[in-house]
């Protein structure tokens, strides 16, 4: 198994949602920032919002495992291999996220069965 690399590319703001559903003063994503890259397998990278992990996690796990040889959903949706972009499940202000498998290993602390 090895580490995805997962950059955090952009965050949004849905003004108009949020006026009309949002929490008076919401604002962009205030757990991450743009640029900002963390490394995983199958274990949240710590400082990742835990609502993103959710999110994302299942795209991690596939690409630490080698999904990363082929394109995701039969070619119709990334035309990368080892990479997909997808997002946290935040409706007013989603962030948006770059997933792309790395030759680096893991270090897992447990012998697979």
């Amino acid at each position: 198994m090895n580490k995805c690399k997962i950059t955090v590319l952009k965050k949004t703001f849905d003004e108009e949602l949020a006026r009309e559903y949002g929490a008076k003063g919401l604002k962009a994503c205030p757990m991450l920032r743009e640029g900002q890259v963390f490394y995983a397998d199958y274990a949240k990278p710590e400082g990742f919002c835990d609502e993103a992990w959710k999110a994302v996690y299942q795209y991690v796990f596939a690409l630490s495992h080698g999904a990363g040889g082929g394109l995701f959903y039969y070619g119709d949706w990334i035309r990368k291999p080892g990479v997909a972009i997808c997002s946290c499940n935040d409706g007013l202000r989603p962030v948006i996220f770059k997933i792309e498998a790395t030759d680096e290993e893991s270090q897992i602390d447990y012998e697979p069965v």
